[in-house]
């Protein structure tokens, strides 16, 4: 929203007044025991939305990063493919997916093109993540929400939510080689079908798990990735900005929204539900999904430069 030759002098401002916040990381090794617990601390901005409820807006440094997967990982797609470099420019991000509470106070703001449904939520609960709303329905939260701040708020990039997601790690989880249901929201048991497991609830020589069939408040989990964000793994499945594109090839490079080619009538979902197997919520899977249509464990977060 703040443009022109003030923007260099704004941002600057903006960076200056963050305040530091500390979290636990945890790593586990390929059998899902842990095996390195540590704080660190991350710089953020609180955006006052009233009724003392804020949203925390982790600042992310910019970087270089390899998106996607290899073949080898367990759960490759070719939609994970080519691997490629991507930089990323410094921004904000929500430490967690937008809960019940902050919808319904956004909901209550002057429309800018479409009605919202205040409650619109399967799984009720103010901590709990919004869900059940649509593509468009998370794009008209974004234009009240940065009417009402002045803040450029936005769906991250695909490239965006990978980058902040990995934190720097280069494993299928941003927790290590595996996951367990103690770190995250997903379905840890096996599912058949005629006598055939078609969804394994472990993933490589990790454990299974839980299955909790609901979402979970967003303070459920006290662990971090390096960044400092909460449930990039399970719980609901998080609308990106980008149109679907079956594979990476002629993806920006830039960290910029890929809004040309593929599939117009599709977006992007990241980072799984409680709802799938945990080669699901891998940092790199990805999965197209009708921008009008919402579903139970569809939620997102939010994004400003």
């Amino acid at each position: 929203m703040i443009g022109g030759g003030g923007t260099k002098f704004f941002v600057s401002v903006l960076m200056s007044n963050l305040s530091l916040f500390e979290y636990k990381v945890v790593t586990v090794d390929a059998t899902g025991q842990e095996c390195d617990r540590y704080r660190s601390s991350s710089r953020y901005r609180v955006e006052d939305l009233g009724r003392e409820i804020v949203l925390e807006m982790v600042a992310i440094p910019g970087g270089t990063f390899c998106i996607g997967s290899p073949q080898t990982e367990e759960g490759w797609h070719s939609s994970q493919s080519p691997q490629h470099l991507a930089t990323i420019k410094p921004f904000f991000i929500g430490k967690y997916p937008v809960t019940q509470t902050q919808w319904q106070i956004v909901a209550a703001l002057p429309k800018v093109k479409q009605d919202l449904n205040p409650n619109p939520a399967n799984f009720l609960g103010e901590d709990r993540p919004v869900e059940q709303v649509s593509w468009y329905d998370a794009i008209e939260f974004c234009a009240r929400l940065s009417q009402q701040t002045g803040y450029d708020y936005r769906l991250p990039t695909e490239a965006q939510w990978e980058y902040a997601c990995r934190a720097h790690t280069l494993t299928p989880f941003h927790f290590g080689e595996t996951i367990t249901t103690d770190l995250a929201n997903y379905s840890g048991v096996d599912w058949e079908y005629m006598g055939k497991i078609c969804s394994k609830g472990s993933y490589g020589a990790g454990p299974k798990g839980c299955d909790r069939r609901e979402t979970t408040p967003v303070g459920s989990f006290q662990v971090a990735n390096g960044f400092g964000l909460y449930y990039l793994h399970g719980n609901v499945r998080e609308w990106c900005a980008d149109y679907w594109h079956d594979n990476y090839e002629g993806a920006p490079i830039d960290g910029s929204a890929w809004i040309t080619g593929g599939d117009s009538n599709k977006r992007v979902l990241r980072g799984g539900s409680w709802n799938v197997s945990p080669k699901k919520c891998r940092s790199a899977y990805r999965v197209k999904f009708d921008p009008n249509a919402s579903l139970y464990d569809i939620g997102f977060r939010v994004v400003h430069s």
